[in-house]
């Protein structure tokens, strides 16, 4: 027999951000506890609105399973004296058992006899433990903030208010912070009543009937299909961003989409300003026409149902009107600022108080960005704006309407500085400067807004790594590990003939000239290598096996676009078949006999056999277009040259007995060997290959 299972837990409203992943957790304690307590059940389902969290599962047994369990002890030898009687050894492994040692059985294992030992343990009634286990699951539940209320010293993410807790259609009697379990849930705060539930499988329906959609999966569903059918009767495009839907799921508990309008003078204003005023301030969707121009409605959830929608529609116009009346206030008055007025007040903001104001970083950037043009050789006129981009691309932070939405930033550098009159390349780069600002950003459309970019983002990574902040396990204040990957995707997508020591020396040696450096540039060269290579690895991982990548970077990635090149015409190849596969064999022993030689020096005159002359040859014949090919980062090129010696090794191994009699002629071979392996590692570590 089995029945199903039922944790409740009622809450004062809980911050949205929390809820999916409390829900998660308490699914996953749930299922944990079940498994360590030895209950079978069926499909476990987690839910969660805004004032509860719950977790029902179906089918749970009402004993626990027995279990036979055998024991492995010490040796014979151990366990039994000549005479046969019992050691100290054993006796302690039948008290700690729990067996007498009557009981014991003797195995072979592995050539060796040990004591065995079968215990048995009978399932106990569920119902005897569920209490104990309920309240273990809530007490060990953690959240990023928590509270105490009353006189009880217990933390949780809201206070409790209720409880139910039911085993089929039996209550399961616990009690928290005073709080005593029931079959009671509670429905909409508004729309609904209590609920008394007979049995735990009535939950999600009982709820339902309360104006309580329970299941996170369907609300959402209701909300996407409500949006969806809006969006076609009006010939509208509703931008739905995911992380405002998602909070939008965890602030409703009975989700009714809805429509709005606005003024449409406050389309003067960039839509950028507006549509963030929305979400932010008022968690709305804007609504797009077809080339994705912002049209005067909005779209918002109401909790609740349809009931005088147009009445709740008038209220949130009023207050969205309030909204857009100050940002067009703030984009106003923000236009009254000079640039150079707004430059001079980077100065009193600090960015680190071991790496000064921003606008002493503004100066470093200017500094790198100067360098890092320089070293690409572009034109005259590129170089002038990326100068002056540099000057300004911090501007806009003393902004009101910045300081109001950080999240702004660069979005209305590049409208201020287009009205102030700057070139137009100028003005893209401010806003570029800060691409990609997450995984899923596009890079900087520009060449001037890329290095603007580059030199930005080295210049926070050198200066943290300056002082010490590095990234450990998942702490990354500074966002460190996605501007480093924004640099390498930087250097791909805009095919920068730029190696990353490159960078660094330019970053490091600004960063020196304008402070007092904290640590040796070799050390933060060395620190930054490895960051950057783990950077390089999980860009390579997203597309190459893993034992491609590790070949070709063990070659090296001082060199972005030629490690991808290689990497790409490197796993072109090992799925080409056999061919390849023998290819690489005689790459591999020349490589493990190379690693035999004291240096890799070649003398003519002490090639004696047809075979290592011609192997010599070959190599010398393919070493010039071998090293254009990696200059050039054709890796499909490159690997193919270094595929044409494959005879010539062949004919050698088969011809030529290597470690020769003669000292001279031995260390010869050898060194033709690692010379040659030499110019294999520059490519790849061959030997790195999993077949």
């Amino acid at each position: 027999m089995a029945k199903d299972l039922l944790f409740e837990i009622g809450l004062e409203e809980v911050p949205a951000r929390f809820l999916r992943a409390a829900m998660e957790q308490l699914k996953e304690k749930t299922v944990q506890w079940l498994e360590q307590s030895r209950l079978s059940h069926g499909a476990v389902e987690a839910y969660a609105t805004p004032r509860r969290l719950s977790v029902l599962v179906q089918g749970v047994a009402e004993k626990q399973d027995d279990v036979e369990e055998e024991v492995k002890g010490p040796s014979r030898k151990i366990a039994q004296d000549e005479n046969g009687n019992w050691s100290k050894a054993a006796l302690g492994f039948a008290r700690g058992q729990g067996v007498n040692p009557e009981q014991f059985t003797f195995k072979e294992l592995n050539g060796v006899e040990y004591i065995y030992v079968t215990k048995s343990s009978t399932g106990v009634d569920t119902a005897s433990i569920l209490a104990e286990g309920l309240l273990g699951i809530l007490s060990s539940m953690n959240f990023p903030k928590n509270m105490r209320w009353g006189s009880y010293d217990y933390k949780f993410v809201r206070p409790i208010r209720w409880l139910v807790a039911m085993f089929g259609s039996d209550v399961i009697d616990l009690e928290v912070t005073g709080v005593k379990s029931g079959n009671v849930t509670r429905g909409h705060r508004f729309l609904g009543t209590e609920a008394v539930l007979s049995d735990a499988s009535e939950y999600r329906e009982a709820l339902r009937s309360q104006h309580v959609i329970v299941d996170v999966k369907e609300r959402e569903n209701m909300i996407l299909e409500q949006i969806g059918k809006l969006a076609q009767e009006k010939n509208w495009k509703i931008a739905i961003k995911d992380d405002l839907l998602e909070e939008v799921l965890f602030l409703v508990e009975t989700p009714t989409v809805l429509f709005g309008t606005f003024d449409p003078s406050f389309l003067n204003i960039p839509q950028e300003v507006l549509i963030t005023s929305m979400r932010e301030h008022q968690r709305y969707f804007p609504v797009l026409d077809e080339q994705g121009k912002l049209l005067p409605f909005f779209v918002t959830v109401r909790n609740g149902d349809d009931r005088s929608l147009d009445v709740i529609a008038k209220g949130n116009e009023k207050v969205l009107r309030a909204r857009l009346s100050d940002a067009k206030f703030f984009y106003d008055e923000d236009q009254k600022l000079e640039i150079k007025d707004a430059l001079s007040k980077l100065e009193s903001i600090v960015f680190h108080e071991e790496l000064g104001t921003v606008g002493d970083k503004v100066r470093r950037i200017r500094k790198i960005a100067d360098q890092l043009g320089e070293a690409l050789q572009i034109s005259g006129t590129e170089q002038e704006y990326v100068s002056r981009a540099a000057d300004i691309c911090k501007f806009d932070l003393v902004t009101q309407m910045v300081y109001e939405f950080p999240e702004l930033q660069g979005v209305m550098g590049e409208d201020y500085a287009r009205k102030a009159g700057e070139n137009e390349a100028v003005a893209k780069a401010v806003f570029e400067h800060y691409q990609p600002r997450s995984a899923s950003d596009d890079l900087p459309a520009s060449l001037v807004g890329s290095i603007i970019s580059i030199a930005d983002k080295i210049d926070t990574i050198v200066g943290c790594f300056s002082i010490g902040i590095i990234p450990t396990g998942s702490q990354d204040p500074y966002a460190l590990r996605r501007q480093s990957q924004g640099i390498v995707q930087i250097l791909l997508a805009k095919q920068m003939p730029l190696t990353l020591s490159q960078i660094f020396g330019i970053a490091t040696d600004v960063h020196a000239q304008f402070r007092e450096m904290k640590r040796q540039g070799s050390e933060i060269r060395k620190d930054l290598e490895e960051f950057f290579g783990l950077r390089v690895k999980k860009l390579l991982s997203e597309n190459l096996r893993y034992d491609v990548v590790d070949a070709v970077i063990a070659a090296g990635f001082d060199d972005v676009m030629s490690i991808v090149s290689r990497g790409d015409a490197l796993m072109n190849a090992v799925g080409g078949g056999d061919e390849f596969k023998t290819t690489v064999e005689s790459f591999n022993r020349v490589s493990n006999l190379a690693a035999k030689a004291s240096k890799a020096a070649v003398s003519e005159s002490l090639l004696q056999e047809e075979a290592e002359k011609e192997l010599y040859a070959a190599w010398l014949q393919v070493q010039k277009p071998y090293s254009t090919a990696l200059e050039q980062r054709d890796g499909a090129k490159a690997l193919g040259i270094l595929g044409e010696l494959k005879p010539a090794i062949t004919n050698f191994f088969d011809a030529v007995m290597v470690m020769a009699e003669d000292e001279k002629v031995r260390a010869n071979r050898l060194g033709l060997l690692a010379q040659i392996d030499q110019g294999l590692k520059q490519f790849a570590d061959f030997n790195k290959l999993v077949w």
